[in-house]
């Protein structure tokens, strides 16, 4: 597996900030609810992602060792005024300047608190690139926009869940995590869409006592496939197993036992 660059990381947070900001302007309804979040609304999503792309803004300009709490980032709940599209857009333009110029400014080996073992500036480009990735496609749902991200990007966040997953199942921080157990079980993803030199394909091994993963195209207990951008939001919970393209071969059971599980929700 092989990291996207620092700058590539920063130049895609600053693009999908971007085409949120649009979304936002576009006349959409910023109280209607996220149905991928529903205890969200659409303002609220905005803003969660936006406070959090500051607190990590701030985490790296300060290059803390310590968590800094959420409440000392300086507009980190977003403008005052509730339901006004245009604060909301220029706070976020705002965040964006911020979160960007930190991570250029430090580079990927700056040390940095982080909630894993990687205390780098670099951990948080790579993490704030896939935070947005996400939440970008949730914002786009609510909206009934069109979604896409470039494919090395889509792969690097499987990639990323995958070493999150692991990292949960290895310090035992979420109960969620064991019951992951389980000998001789596996999940396949396969992107059919996706360049051969990408090798967007992932096996996942689910252990007594790991959780381990590769890429690569390999037999598994269950495999879902399809375009790598629906297999990537069916893997983080945002389209259903049934979504127009995807396919469940095997143990589906399985495949919906993971996604109950491995979540941070």
């Amino acid at each position: 597996m092989t990291l996207l660059a620092h700058d590539r990381y920063c130049d895609e947070i600053a693009l999908q900030l971007g085409r949120l900001r649009t979304l936002v302007t576009s006349g959409a309804d910023l109280s209607a609810t996220v149905p991928t979040c529903p205890e969200w609304t659409l303002e609220r999503l905005v803003r969660h992602l936006g406070g959090s792309l500051r607190w990590v803004a701030t985490l790296v300009r300060l290059r803390a060792r310590e968590m800094v709490p959420r409440e000392q980032v300086p507009l980190g709940e977003g403008p005052e005024a509730e339901g006004d599209a245009a604060a909301l857009d220029a706070w976020l333009a705002e965040t964006g300047e911020l979160v960007v110029g930190a991570l250029r400014e430090a580079g990927p080996e700056a040390k940095v608190w982080s909630w894993t073992g990687i205390a780098t500036s670099g951990f948080w480009a790579r993490r704030m690139t896939h935070e947005i990735t996400v939440h970008r496609a949730d914002a786009a749902l609510t909206v009934g926009a069109p979604y896409e991200v470039a494919p090395e990007v889509a792969a690097d966040a499987v990639d990323e869940w995958l070493q999150i997953v692991e990292w949960v199942r290895r310090s035992g921080a979420r109960e969620w995590a064991q019951e992951l157990r389980g000998p001789g079980r596996s999940i396949h993803l396969h992107a059919t869409d996706a360049d051969p030199a990408l090798n967007a394909e992932w096996l996942i091994e689910l252990g007594e006592d790991a959780v381990s993963w590769r890429r690569g195209h390999e037999k598994a207990t269950v495999a879902l496939r399809g375009p790598l951008t629906s297999v990537l939001l069916a893997f983080y919970n945002r389209l259903p197993l049934d979504a127009a393209g995807l396919e469940v071969i095997g143990d589906r059971e399985l495949l919906e036992s993971w996604l109950k599980q491995a979540t941070f929700g």
